[in-house]
């Protein structure tokens, strides 16, 4: 369903996640990325929404679906060494 979204359907940004990426030099394309190549290490029923937390061994990023065609990133960060 992410690969969907990310060919046909929409992607939006929380202002919590634009600030996140931004205090670690994160992008749109880092996570958009990490969607499309990571592994979804676990997903959790959180604020009244399913939240699934998709990562590559450097940046995780926290995703929701809002419809069939609309996701938005909840958060992302990079890991630190």
């Amino acid at each position: 369903m992410i690969l969907e979204i990310l060919g046909s359907g929409t992607v939006d940004f929380s202002g919590h996640a634009l600030k996140e990426m931004g205090d670690d030099d994160l992008t749109t394309v880092d996570c958009t990325n990490v969607l499309r190549g990571g592994w979804l290490e676990y997903s959790e029923f959180d604020r009244g929404s399913w939240r699934y937390r998709m990562r590559t061994v450097r940046i995780c990023v926290v995703i929701a679906f809002r419809s069939e065609t609309r996701l938005i990133v909840v958060t992302a960060w990079r890991e630190r060494a």
